[in-house]
């Protein structure tokens, strides 16, 4: 099926382009000095052709996914976590899906979905949306088209983000209904640096302009990491917002955000898929609301289908006794949890390489990045008991 011509801005790459783009991203500087890094001891030559016999047979995104993602993904949850656990299950019918979620890896989030549902009898994996900010590179740009990304333009003016908007939303309707894909996004633009996350509105009235809500089958996705390999590096940089208000991350930071997400260690992640929201779009039509009002029911709808199924660890309930200055969460770890927390801390803040290092603002930032999700939790349960609300969220 050939993807209409309006879309080639932004697409993936498809059947009949990916033996060209691989070609490039083998002749690319960059792309060879990465490789260098990895095969130091063997020649060039010898690593393209080794590449390219593992790429015959590649014809799709897909097969480029499972051929070498895939065994890189499961290399990286073996080494860099405790284990990748999710409710996810063979799907019973044919349909496809748009999963709105929080946001915690740039990279690892839909790598670690895309495996979920390969492993659970899906018949495709997710095309996902990816800012051009963090295209530095062109072979950067022609891997993620090859692995199924397409494109969200960035620093537009008003006029251009209308615009690429309306066409990111047609090609999302497009991507779901037409060529039988599903699709993962952020519920918001960037990560929330401090844990709380937050569906914005206008990712909804952007999914919205390119037809009907229903017809993406949007399910709200709870990505739940035990540690974060980058909070110290969000840390540093809430403190070089607070010193310097124009303080903005160069493409470097970018990359270092990239590189340490990708190798860091997490501890135990876990998804966890909610109900489509289709009935409760149902439910708010049937209300006829003022469009604003639509958003904003649907937004806090999925953020309490997000916040009822974090997983919960005792780091979360860590932070909220030391941030608060109690004892109230201590049903939920031991002595040697928080001891094993506290030290981890302090290595996380020792990482931070500013000459003016503010480590009592640095632990304060980590903390609420972990005790975000278990407020946010407490709340959208209803629940002053945390162990109880931990029980509901495990069961």
């Amino acid at each position: 099926m050939k993807t209409p011509e309006i879309f080639d801005e932004i697409r993936p790459y498809e059947t009949g382009e990916m033996k060209q783009a691989f070609e490039e991203m083998l002749n690319d500087r960059q792309f060879n000095r990465l490789t260098k890094g990895f095969l130091p001891w063997l020649p060039k030559a010898v690593v393209h052709s080794l590449l390219r016999l593992a790429f015959i047979g590649v014809k799709t995104p897909l097969d480029f996914q499972k051929r070498f993602m895939k065994p890189v993904v499961k290399h990286i949850i073996r080494k860099h976590t405790d284990g990748l656990t999710s409710n996810i299950r063979k799907p019973s019918g044919n349909a496809r899906y748009t999963f709105v979620s929080n946001h915690r890896d740039i990279v690892l989030d839909s790598a670690f979905l895309d495996v979920l549902l390969v492993d659970n009898g899906f018949p495709t994996t997710v095309e996902i949306g990816i800012g051009d900010n963090l295209l530095i590179y062109p072979w950067i740009k022609r891997l993620v088209r090859m692995n199924k990304a397409f494109i969200v333009r960035r620093a537009l003016s008003m006029h251009e983000m209308m615009r690429s908007s309306q066409l990111m939303s047609q090609y999302i309707h497009y991507a779901v209904t037409t060529k039988k894909e599903n699709i993962w996004i952020a519920q918001r633009q960037g990560r929330a640096k401090d844990s709380d996350d937050r569906t914005q509105d206008s990712v909804l009235k952007m999914l919205a302009m390119g037809g009907d809500l229903s017809e993406l089958n949007i399910v709200p996705l709870t990505i739940s990491y035990e540690y974060d390999p980058c909070d110290y590096l969000k840390a540093k940089e809430f403190q070089q917002k607070r010193d310097n208000p124009a303080f903005k991350k160069s493409k470097q930071d970018d990359l270092d955000n990239m590189r340490t997400g990708i190798f860091g260690y997490k501890g135990r992640v876990h998804y966890h898929w909610a109900a489509t929201v289709n009935d409760f779009i149902g439910e708010l039509e049937a209300q006829q609301l003022p469009k604003g009002d639509f958003f904003k029911a649907l937004a806090e709808h999925i953020d309490r289908e997000i916040h009822s199924h974090y997983q919960l660890f005792p780091c979360n309930y860590i932070a909220l006794d030391l941030l608060n200055g109690d004892t109230a969460q201590a049903g939920h770890y031991t002595a040697e949890d928080k001891a094993r927390f506290e030290e981890y801390l302090d290595g996380q803040v020792a990482k931070v390489d500013l000459p003016d290092r503010d480590e009592p603002f640095l632990r304060e930032r980590m903390l609420t990045m972990y005790a975000n999700p278990l407020r946010n939790h407490l709340q959208a349960t209803g629940s002053t008991d945390s162990k109880a609300a931990r029980s509901k969220d495990e069961g």
